[in-house]
């Protein structure tokens, strides 16, 4: 048996999140259907990060064993990914340490958020991006953000989760870029996050963007450890599993 690690891309558009679930269609059960298919047996894949419905990934990273051991790591990407949808591509694949393991391995995981924020929508990134018509203040947004860097209580930008029972997490960046005139970037980097961690900061720092919040109202959040106060989240579309970091 040979452990490999993959980095892979996914379209989350027409997938009920990342995690294996019956009777619906996921990343993983489309992953691990893929692998039966190559090696004629059923094989359970580990992912670094588990995302929602409809979020996508430039860079995720699974791992799990193989029982070929004459397949070069060339053989194994191609060979996956003439048996996945279309909508998941092995970008590379690598072999790894016997107990490899990407959730517990990697050092920092980053997510992009992207809004699209112009007067008129454009279809054709409908599925990737938030179109949000408003003007944003993006200077006052950069200064919210400033409060959510750092190690945190992020209670309050999270959803509800039996599995998140600490909710300390570290923020180390958080920058906001604006790409193009109408096209803005959310970066945000850190080593792991509450479910809906992510969207919850966008749809805050929007509210900030939009002056019905001073940027130290997301402190004000932040302290109250209060999903209540907190603006929601924003559309899961936006959200790309950036990079993982190893």
């Amino acid at each position: 048996m040979k452990r490999v690690a993959i980095e892979f891309s996914y379209d989350g558009t027409d997938f009920f999140g990342y995690q294996r679930q019956n009777d619906v269609r996921t990343v993983q059960g489309e992953l691990e259907k893929a692998l039966e298919r190559v090696f004629k047996t059923s094989i359970q894949t580990y992912a670094a990060g588990r995302t929602d419905t409809g979020v996508h990934a430039s860079g995720q990273v699974a791992s799990f064993d193989i029982p070929s051991e004459r397949l070069s790591e060339l053989d194994i990407r191609n060979a996956i990914n003439a048996n996945l949808p279309r909508d998941i591509y092995v970008k590379k694949a690598w072999f790894v340490h016997e107990n490899f393991n990407p959730r517990y391995e990697a050092k920092k995981r980053i997510y992009h958020y992207f809004i699209l924020n112009s007067k008129s929508n454009d279809i054709f990134l409908r599925r990737y991006t938030w179109w949000f018509p408003y003007k944003l203040n993006v200077e006052a947004m950069r200064e919210a953000a400033t409060y959510l860097v750092g190690e945190h209580d992020f209670t309050a930008f999270s959803k509800r989760g039996e599995d998140d029972t600490n909710p300390i997490r570290t923020i180390s960046a958080l920058r906001i870029l604006r790409l193009k005139k109408d096209l803005i970037l959310i970066r945000v980097e850190g080593i792991s996050y509450l479910r809906g961690m992510v969207r919850s900061l966008v749809a805050n720092l929007i509210k900030v963007g939009t002056n019905q919040w001073k940027p130290e109202h997301i402190l004000e959040v932040l302290e109250s450890k209060d999903r209540s106060k907190s603006a929601g989240l924003a559309p899961a579309h936006g959200l790309f599993l950036y990079k993982v970091l190893f």
